[in-house]
């Protein structure tokens, strides 16, 4: 078993000066923080992998291709492999896991 605290794996992020975290990479995938607070610009270009984002906490809109959708602490978004897709609007600060399928290279 592998288990995680968020606050530990923000702390960890925090010290390495990074908007992303991967903290898990297993045969099937892998696992991070991201992190983008209020006002920033997220830099994200499409990926070769599946993703899921689950927003543990903070607000912005999250824009999939062409569609466009609110999220808050508890949304989950389902990304497809090869669309481009940015959070923007981001109003309060943004901490997000992601989890990518296969694991991100």
């Amino acid at each position: 078993m592998k288990a995680f605290r968020l606050d530990e794996l923000e702390a960890e992020r925090a010290s390495n000066d990074g908007a992303y975290l991967q903290f898990l990479r297993e045969r099937n995938m892998s696992v991070g923080l991201y992190a983008l607070n209020a006002g920033e610009h997220d830099p994200q270009k499409p990926h070769n992998q599946d993703e899921v984002y689950f927003v543990v906490s903070g607000r912005a809109s999250i824009t999939v291709g062409l569609e466009t959708t609110e999220v808050a602490r508890g949304s989950v978004v389902y990304v497809p492999a090869g669309v481009a897709h940015k959070f923007h609007h981001i109003s309060e600060d943004l901490r997000v896991l992601v989890v990518f399928s296969p694991p991100e290279s």
